[in-house]
């Protein structure tokens, strides 16, 4: 829902001007949609993971993960023809200080 309202306020707002309620509405929603994906689990993650998925687990740029990893802080498997960089998880949680306990 918060997307629709998103798209449709930009979609407004390119028209005509947003009303002081309709902006206090949208702000409301994209910040609590905002607070809900800030929330992560990490049991709920995959083993590998992407280099998005760490800098939100860290809280740092991409570029930051993909410089760490440059710099052999934050070691990334290579896969597939393109090169992409995944993470396991496991250095993840270590880097974080935290035991899963496996």
């Amino acid at each position: 829902m918060s997307v629709i309202i998103t798209a449709l306020a930009s979609i407004r707002l390119i028209t005509e001007p947003l009303t002081k309620t309709t902006r206090t509405h949208i702000i409301r929603t994209m910040s609590n949609t905002y607070k809900r994906s800030n929330k992560i689990s990490l049991d709920d993650l995959p083993d590998l993971l992407t280099i998005r998925e760490v800098a939100d687990i860290l809280r740092v740029s991409p570029l930051t993960i993909k410089r760490w990893g440059k710099k052999g802080k934050l070691p990334a498997i290579r896969i597939n023809s393109r090169g992409d960089r995944r993470y396991k998880k496991e250095v993840i949680t270590r880097l974080l200080g935290v035991d899963l306990g496996e």
